[in-house]
């Protein structure tokens, strides 16, 4: 389809409760794939709708190292959640420039709509488990920086801003 400009934080929609999807249709299908071709542009490990202007609960995940492997959900919901923690740096490129480590939960269970519109129930490890947790953080508008310490928070929204200012 094609590739969508990411929204720059601090657009309000990126920290909104996206809209639940009531069933999957051509528009829903056709949002997926533009959602895919951005984030393969990133080149990223996911993208929510929130990130491209579309405040809908839908998200794409693509972890696979071949590539071409995305996981596409409408409404996902995250069923259970190890207790283990594992720490990855995470990214925006709502916020470009800055990352963080966060510390998430190893495996989730997550049950969704798929590309065809039923309801799957599908567990994630490692790096699939920290980007479907990512993904469903924007739909509930959170960004991965507000896992951080207010401090922390500070300082790293201080230096996108220093980095934006010198582009």
């Amino acid at each position: 389809m094609s590739i969508r400009p990411c929204l720059p934080f601090p657009n309000p929609i990126l920290k909104r409760v996206s809209t639940p999807v009531q069933s999957v249709d051509d528009q829903v299908r056709a949002i997926w794939a533009d959602m895919v071709d951005t984030m393969e542009a990133m080149p990223g490990l996911g993208l929510a709708a929130p990130q491209i202007g579309y405040n809908l609960r839908l998200a794409v995940v693509d972890c696979s190292i071949e590539r071409g492997q995305a996981i596409l959900m409408a409404n996902p919901e995250i069923l259970h959640a190890s207790a283990q923690m594992r720490d990855h740096e995470e990214a925006s490129p709502n916020l470009p420039g800055v990352g963080a480590v966060i510390a998430r939960s190893r495996a989730v269970m997550v049950r969704y709509l798929n590309g065809q519109g039923l309801i799957e129930e599908r567990d994630f490890v490692q790096v699939w488990a920290t980007s479907v947790q990512h993904q469903i953080d924007h739909l509930n508008g959170k960004l991965y920086f507000d896992h951080l310490s207010p401090l922390r928070r500070k300082m790293l929204l201080a230096r996108a801003q220093k980095l934006e200012s010198r582009a």
